[in-house]
């Protein structure tokens, strides 16, 4: 069982409190705030401040860590998208940005991989735009890019995502086309750190707009965003946002949030990442000896640059493997007490376990429940 003051305050209003070992997946929470934001956003909580002028402040902050032109703070990585459609169609111009999401007179085509459509890419809809599909959902050419650019064409959308980047066009590539004809490059990289060296990467590569998860792995308030770029195109961005009368009015960001999202992300930075994932590694090593011998299931850890940004046990259910299957395994283990979520990966035969939500007591539990499932106990 869960314990703990925030335990008892879930079961006071019947919820069930879970574990994660799924990573930072917003239906299970996100990720546990740091203390040192908690006890930031207290403080800021009694103190009123006009919003525009700490929206600024934040915003060199952030400007300052990516290495952008200018950065802002959104209602997490989905209000960022539906803001970088925004301004890339509306610009800073009231009679525009007041029409969206009708986008009778702009640009409003968006350049999108096929392989790169996935549920939350909606949010770039939600402002009027449309998307021009390249590639066939496995590869794409560059002449398919440079086909799809035209007049109406707003901006080229790239996703970095586990297991779905490689199969597009080279980034690099995408911004030397699309800036060959003026047409701005705007990045969904919201769960594509750590390393911390990505909060860099992609805007030394080019791009116009990138946007991050201000929760996840940097700790802060889960409905946080971290928005990077030009300063045109973030001055846009701003100039559409709550507290704006605009499209992004009801994506509001409290001033508290703000407060907690600058902490957390200069927290994040300054911490020791080699540190950390010994730490991770260490984690999964202990659920990879736990389970190593079970016949039929290969364990491995797995942490690379693409899909694994941090260490993961993964388990590979394998044709030799003679108990329950992945998907019983995943359900026996939420239909547990405590719950248990592992991280349900794209691969059909597969299920990992990412320590980065899991306390050391936690980490027992989710080796206990994992022998008694795999072995019928």
């Amino acid at each position: 069982m869960v314990s703990g003051p925030g335990a008892d305050i879930y079961r006071s209003l019947g919820v069930k409190p879970i574990i994660t070992a799924s990573g930072s997946t917003t239906a299970y929470g996100g990720s546990k705030l740091r203390p040192e934001v908690k006890e930031a956003m207290d403080k800021a909580a009694g103190t009123m401040v006009n919003i525009d002028d700490l929206n600024r402040a934040a915003g060199k902050v952030i400007a300052d860590i990516t290495g952008a032109e200018a950065g802002f703070v959104s209602s997490g990585s989905a209000g960022g998208l539906i803001l970088q459609a925004a301004a890339v169609m509306a610009g800073n111009d009231p009679a525009k940005m007041k029409r969206l999401p009708d986008p009778t007179g702009m640009k409003n085509e968006i350049v999108i991989h096929r392989s790169h459509r996935f549920p939350y890419d909606q949010c770039y809809l939600a402002t009027g735009a449309t998307f021009r599909e390249i590639g066939d959902g496995r590869r794409c050419h560059p002449w398919e890019l440079e086909d799809a650019i035209n007049e109406n064409t707003a901006a080229v959308a790239y996703l970095f995502s586990n297991f779905l980047t490689r199969r597009a066009l080279p980034f690099e590539q995408v911004v030397e086309i699309a800036h060959a004809h003026d047409v701005p490059v705007i990045v969904d990289a919201a769960s594509y750190v750590p390393p911390r060296a990505n909060l860099k990467r992609f805007i030394a590569q080019g791009a116009d707009m990138v946007q991050y998860s201000g929760g996840k792995a940097v700790r802060g308030p889960q409905g946080t965003g971290i928005l990077c770029g030009r300063e045109d195109l973030i001055e846009a961005a701003f100039a559409s946002a709550s507290p704006h009368q605009f499209i992004g009015r009801g994506m509001k960001v409290s001033k508290e949030s703000i407060i907690g999202l600058v902490e957390a992300v200069q927290l994040f930075v300054d911490e020791d990442e080699e540190a950390e994932t010994r730490l991770y590694t260490s984690m999964c090593q202990q659920v990879v000896d736990a389970l190593i011998e079970i016949p039929g299931l290969n364990i491995n850890i797995e942490h690379d640059a693409y899909d694994y940004l941090t260490p993961h046990a993964v388990m590979k259910f394998t044709n030799d493997w003679r108990g329950p299957s992945r998907d019983e395994t995943f359900d026996a283990m939420v239909a547990g007490d405590p719950p248990v979520y592992l991280h349900n990966i794209h691969h059909p035969d597969e299920l990992a376990v990412d320590p980065f939500n899991l306390e050391a007591e936690e980490l027992d539990i989710v080796i206990r429940r994992l022998r008694e499932v795999l072995l019928g106990h």
